[in-house]
């Protein structure tokens, strides 16, 4: 009998048809645990982080699970949401399936997982659950989600996150459906809010929600049974053009995490803008021109792209990170957009303000059949003032991206370029135990964060 696609999720949520997790998918899940608790490294000290922490903490304390790695404990909900937040905080956190899985799923397994020291090999498998969650429904959206305002990462987020603590906490069939249910209709988050503090309490709010929406379930609270294939479901109503595939479950012939895999962020702004960035800083490193011999600077990106990267003239550090014009006037002026460069002080550089006012985007349909909304390549061409013209060539993937990853060197370096002085020696304590992860060497990961602090 074919089950409905509510209820096949709900199935596959609780006997996914994988006991371990394959070898060969193991290092991607690896990477999203080490990157999502480097991001959250970077955020410790934002003001956002700090806002969040201290509504969370007003709710009291329920010592479950730590709380930025330090040594304080909150609810598992309280905690996966500020910890969310802090990894999000400067967009620097790893990219797939049209959002951020990671920054959502790892602080809500965490902190679910903590409370009764969850075996790696169960965090792996629950992960790997929730990541093909997210991949069932967004690949049922032939159109991107941003083209309507809605942030993928919250919307499909929260699903997701539910599904994989749900699978985590080992829910019958029937409890993991209606809490996929109840995770669906607290599913939101918009793009309008991208260059703002409230972006990042979207990943906040998606791990929260995902931890809530199985307590809930496994309370005897109830959800519709068909809630995503509906014609007032889940499926319907975030389609941008109403063609979302609301057909019955099949499963997957294979992983999608697969062919999609993870793209480790190289640069801590907006990854609309990161195949550019690439183009404009080989065209320097090539080339060494200097800001001041450029007359114009023309990337090619796709219009949805373009329109997610909306911040034309940025005056903050949140506004940049969504600025075509930043991303090209910082490579160009620095050779580099790293922590350092997106600074509110980095931008409000006279160089840099007038150099985005020589940046002039061109846009194309999206094509890119491995990220959604993305135009097949990217493009970047420099106009010099004397008269020649630079050209990056068709730039099909970011440095970072799945198909092109970073070094395993590279993400130990990017970890250890998110910590300050106070965090340095712990997070190589904790950058030695992400290193062993799944590999059944030393105790887990959720064991290891029950006993040690960052501070």
């Amino acid at each position: 009998m074919t089950a409905s696609l509510t209820q096949g999720l709900g199935g596959f949520v609780a006997a996914p048809g994988f006991a371990t997790v394959p070898d060969d998918v193991l290092p991607t899940l690896r990477n999203g645990f080490i990157d999502t608790l480097a991001c959250l490294l970077s955020g410790l000290r934002e003001p956002v982080t700090r806002a969040a922490h201290q509504v969370a903490a007003s709710r009291g304390p329920v010592p479950q699970a730590r709380v930025l790695l330090g040594r304080e404990r909150l609810s598992a909900p309280d905690a996966a949401f500020v910890n969310a937040v802090s990894a999000h905080a400067l967009d620097y956190d790893d990219m797939a399936l049209n959002g951020h899985p990671s920054v959502v799923l790892v602080p809500a397994l965490l902190a679910a997982g903590e409370a009764w020291g969850a075996p790696d090999s169960e965090l792996l498998r629950a992960y790997l659950v929730g990541y093909e969650v997210w991949a069932e429904l967004v690949g049922r959206e032939p159109d991107s989600l941003h083209n309507k305002g809605w942030h993928p990462t919250s919307v499909l987020g929260t699903v997701a996150a539910a599904a994989a603590v749900a699978h985590l906490e080992g829910l019958p069939a029937a409890a993991c459906t209606h809490a996929l249910g109840i995770a669906a209709s607290l599913s939101s988050g918009l793009m309008g809010n991208f260059g703002s503090m409230t972006k990042p309490l979207h990943a906040g709010w998606a791990a929260s929600h995902g931890i809530e929406a199985v307590r809930l379930a496994r309370a005897g609270a109830t959800a519709s049974a068909d809630i995503f294939e509906s014609a007032t479901g889940f499926l319907a109503a975030f389609s941008p053009q109403g063609r979302a595939n609301r057909q019955a479950w099949a499963p997957a012939p294979e992983l999608r995490i697969r062919s999609n895999g993870l793209s480790v962020k190289k640069y801590p702004v907006c990854y609309a803008g990161h195949r550019v960035i690439d183009g404009v800083i080989a065209l320097k490193q090539a080339h060494g021109f200097k800001p001041q011999d450029v007359l114009r600077m023309v990337p090619t990106l796709s219009d949805v792209t373009a329109r997610v990267l909306h911040a034309h003239q940025p005056a903050t550090a949140l506004q940049a990170k969504f600025s075509i014009e930043f991303a090209c006037a910082m490579a160009a002026c620095e050779g580099a957009v790293g922590l350092a460069q997106v600074t509110d002080a980095q931008v409000a550089r006279d160089d840099i303000q007038s150099l985005m006012r020589h940046v002039h985007a061109e846009t194309v349909p999206p094509g890119c059949p491995v990220e959604p909304g993305f135009a097949l390549h990217d493009r970047v061409r420099v106009e010099l003032r004397d008269g020649s013209v630079l050209d990056s060539g068709p730039i099909r993937f970011a440095r970072g991206h799945a198909k092109l990853p970073l070094s395993d060197e590279d993400i130990r370096t990017k970890f250890m370029g998110c910590a300050d002085d106070a965090t340095r020696e712990g997070a190589q304590r904790l950058l030695a135990q992400l290193a062993d992860l799944g590999t059944g060497r030393g105790s887990s990961l959720c064991a290891w964060l029950h006993a040690n602090s960052l501070d």
